[in-house]
């Protein structure tokens, strides 16, 4: 999921014209040690917070289908989760880093979400919306300060970019579908024991055994009489 999410900011950013004017996009961690080897125009997206959003969990799950419609196994529902990235320019001049962050705020805030032509992987097969939160005020994730500070390098100009992607369920397989008819088969149970053979049971207290040996209803004689309340039996 985390790849596809990047492959899909990737895109993004490259149809504002980033790529077409010889302008990287890339993912490292913009450390001391890679902006020392960093020779071109760059756009560094770096993902450093991830969290689950527990409000939206979800019960019971979802079916899988084959090509031909049959249900081939069922899955439990997606999770979703929160990335946080911190989107950075670097170039020979602060002027040059200012005009790629307004190119990056303007490609990135026309959308409120990823669009779904852009989706991969994951993202593509689930078909659920995937928001995208840009220079929000609101992230519950670490500081801009904090990340540099973690980085080793020195507090830099950054947009803060949060993207609510679903995580797949896990999906178990089931049996295949019947695509034959019940078929049920008999045997016949013959008794061996001599010339008693297909002799059929009957009742002994039966005096008429009914219609081809079958045993017919007992004689129970007459119903008791009903007795009265508070009468008694003589």
């Amino acid at each position: 999921m985390i790849q596809d999410v990047d492959e899909g900011l990737r895109r993004l950013l490259g149809e504002s014209g980033f790529e077409a004017s010889g302008v990287d996009v890339v993912f490292d961690a913009p450390t001391k040690e890679w902006a020392a080897r960093r020779s071109v125009p760059t756009v560094c997206v770096f993902l450093y917070d991830i969290r689950e959003d527990v409000s939206r969990r979800g019960n019971g799950g979802g079916e899988v289908y084959d090509e031909d419609g049959h249900v081939v196994g069922r899955r439990t529902p997606p999770r979703w989760f929160d990335l946080t990235y911190l989107v950075t320019a670097w170039a020979s001049r602060p002027q040059d880093e200012h005009r790629l962050l307004t190119q990056v705020l303007t490609c990135l805030t026309a959308t409120d979400t990823l669009p779904a032509r852009l989706l991969g992987g994951s993202l593509a097969e689930l078909g659920l919306q995937v928001g995208m939160d840009t220079a929000g005020t609101a992230m519950d994730a670490p500081a801009a300060a904090d990340v540099w500070s973690a980085l080793g390098g020195e507090l830099k100009a950054s947009v803060g970019v949060r993207v609510r992607a679903p995580l797949a369920g896990i999906t178990q397989a089931v049996a295949p579908p019947v695509t034959e008819g019940l078929l049920v088969r008999s045997a016949d149970r013959r008794d061996t024991a001599g010339p008693e053979q297909g002799r059929r049971l009957r009742y002994t207290e039966v005096s008429d055994p009914g219609p081809e040996g079958f045993a017919g209803p007992r004689d129970r004689g007459p119903a008791p009489a009903r007795r009265r309340r508070g009468e008694r039996q003589p």
